[in-house]
């Protein structure tokens, strides 16, 4: 995945994609709109920053876990978390440096992050937040191609 900030307006149009295709619960979040203003009044600068889990090359989540059930996955080298595995212990939201990861009431108090919705990739779909991006802003693909 890739986020073009120069594209990005701050609409958080994939933030409620997010939330809706994940059944992520009230006030909490898989993924974000970051606001960083510059300047001073009144020659301000805005730029909007979409962040999520960065499914990290060595994530320190996965090592905490003591089951196993964040794991980095062969689809994509993405991480996931097995939630039938999960024994809510927090280990590995306490682990990620982004404040990227939550406990999920909704999934029975299990861990929850983004997963690039990867029930999506499965049926050859992009990811929820890059599908509704009204300014192509976030890319999922090959860059190759």
């Amino acid at each position: 995945m890739v986020i073009d900030t120069r594209q990005c307006i701050g609409c958080q149009d994939c933030v409620v994609a997010c939330n809706i295709e994940n059944n992520v619960p009230p006030g909490q979040r898989r993924d974000w709109v970051r606001t960083e203003v510059k300047g001073r009044f009144p020659d301000l600068s805005m730029k909007f920053y979409s962040e999520r889990c960065n499914h990290c090359d060595e994530p320190p989540c996965v090592p905490v876990c003591p089951v196993g059930a964040s794991h980095v996955s062969t689809l994509g080298k993405t991480v996931q978390i097995h939630y039938d595995k999960c024994i809510k212990c927090g280990l590995c939201v306490e682990a990620c440096p982004y404040q990227a990861r939550f406990m999920n009431e909704l999934r029975d108090g299990t861990a929850d992050k983004c997963t690039f919705c990867a029930h999506r990739l499965k049926e050859g779909k992009e990811p929820a937040c890059a599908a509704v991006c009204p300014t192509k802003a976030i890319f999922f693909g090959d860059l190759d191609n």
